[in-house]
């Protein structure tokens, strides 16, 4: 699912005929209908759905030179709707640029694993998609700071646990992913 339209046609170079790989020029959010992408030209990996986001980045050292100096109307589908039409996902990565928690509303039932983004300074966004998950279902987190690809926990944490790690780690302004499981599906 890529919304961003030099993006999806990337992706159509390297996948579009591989029988096994669908690739939706689309968005995921609460509802279907459309909405506006915010781009940063230069920097198109930090477009996003969420003008709340972009408020709160744009005021971090680390997005200093970022713009986002366009935007295109998408079309938006939820995650309800393309496990109805595509079968469950065995995991779901979800890295939108602070809409994290719109996307986790299109969706009324757990799945088996996810993950989503974490930045420090959208702290709060990242706790409330926490909850969001916690509501759907029982998990077990972990985290990988920035891209590492290693587990900060030796083991699997509950909610309570995993916001007192992001609390640690929040000072070092350290981004990564959080990564969730269902208790159920160990």
């Amino acid at each position: 699912v890529e919304p961003q339209p030099d993006f999806t046609r990337i992706l159509r170079l390297f996948f579009g005929r591989d029988d096994g790989v669908t690739i939706l020029p689309q968005a995921l959010g609460a509802r279907p209908g459309t909405a506006r992408l915010g781009i940063s030209t230069a920097t198109p990996t930090v477009s996003s759905l969420s003008t709340d986001w972009i408020d709160t980045v744009a005021t971090d050292r680390s997005f200093a030179k970022v713009r986002w100096d366009r935007s295109v109307e998408v079309p938006v589908t939820t995650l309800d709707a393309l496990i109805a039409t595509h079968g469950e996902p065995a995991f779901c990565k979800i890295d939108v640029e602070g809409f994290e928690a719109e996307v986790l509303a299109g969706l009324t039932r757990p799945v088996r694993a996810l993950s989503f983004e974490y930045l420090p300074m959208a702290h709060d966004a990242a706790l409330a998609v926490l909850e969001r998950v916690g509501e759907l279902g029982s998990y077990r987190y972990n985290y990988s700071p920035i891209e590492t690809m290693t587990w900060a926990s030796d083991r699997w944490l509950d909610a309570t646990e995993l916001r007192a790690l992001l609390d640690r780690y929040r000072p070092l302004g350290r981004s990564g992913d959080v990564y969730a499981r269902r208790t159920d599906d160990r």
